[in-house]
């Protein structure tokens, strides 16, 4: 079943949020060479907690850090740990945050120091393509109708979507109903109604959209070794146009 929120929900849900938004921020701004992904996991950690929060994703099904954060190839999950960030890197940071009984989720990639022309394109790409699909993130439209913008404009820029793994509504679980892929046919899927909330989130790899997941059960990289890229933001269904949540001002 798909959760309306109410105004009431919705107040500690834009906190939430607003917490999330300011999070990822804050390991954007680490994301330079010579900062390990740990560093970057424990800053924001302490961060989320100052804010009388709890980080989402610890011990989510058994996830051990705060935060994914996926380097190169690797495309989400990616668990912090001893790697210090290199020149060139691009490095996808998800993160979430519960407050009073509601989940945010956001996620971006970050250059560190200097990438290449094709890797800024694949980062700049993936996010406009956040944006193409949050044009018909408004009632009256279905779910697909997102997820076909999306893939169009990702194929159209000459990259591939992730098909093993979409976006999802959230609220006061992490993940709940409906299912957004970024690829499809539109026209398909649940109607989008007032008061829904989506995490929608594309996954864009540099080569083909095959994806494998590490032994650890959680690092999950491209099938062929090139790049990829994430980006999302957790989106509120209005009346009319749709409202990004996971935005940091006034926190």
């Amino acid at each position: 079943m798909i959760a309306i929120k109410n105004e009431r929900e919705l107040v500690a849900m834009r906190q939430a949020c607003k917490i999330t938004a300011a999070a990822r921020a804050l390991a954007g701004e680490m994301v330079r060479p010579g900062v390990s992904t740990k560093q970057i996991d424990k800053a924001v950690h302490a961060f989320i907690v100052a804010q009388g929060a709890k980080p989402s994703f610890l011990k989510y099904h058994g996830y051990p850090a705060s935060v994914c954060i996926s380097v190169n190839d690797t495309v989400i999950h990616g668990i912090p740990g001893g790697y210090t960030l290199q020149d060139g890197d691009i490095v996808s940071i998800d993160v979430g945050a519960y407050y009073q009984g509601f989940h945010g989720d956001c996620a971006a990639t970050f250059p560190c120091g200097a990438v290449s022309t094709q890797a800024r394109k694949l980062i700049d790409v993936t996010k406009q393509s956040f944006y193409e699909g949050l044009r018909f993130a408004t009632p009256g439209h279905r779910v697909s109708d997102i997820s076909h913008a999306i893939q169009t404009y990702v194929e159209s820029n000459g990259f591939s979507v992730v098909r093993s793994f979409v976006g999802h509504g959230v609220g006061a679980q992490l993940h709940e109903e409906p299912e957004v892929p970024n690829f499809g046919a539109p026209g398909r899927g649940p109607r989008l109604l007032r008061g829904m909330t989506l995490a929608i989130e594309p996954m864009v790899n540099q080569g083909v959209y095959d994806v494998r997941v590490l032994d650890d059960g959680w690092t999950t990289v491209t099938a062929d070794g090139k790049l990829s890229a994430h980006y999302e933001n957790t989106v509120l269904i209005t009346d009319g146009e749709p409202e990004i949540l996971t935005v940091a001002e006034g926190l």
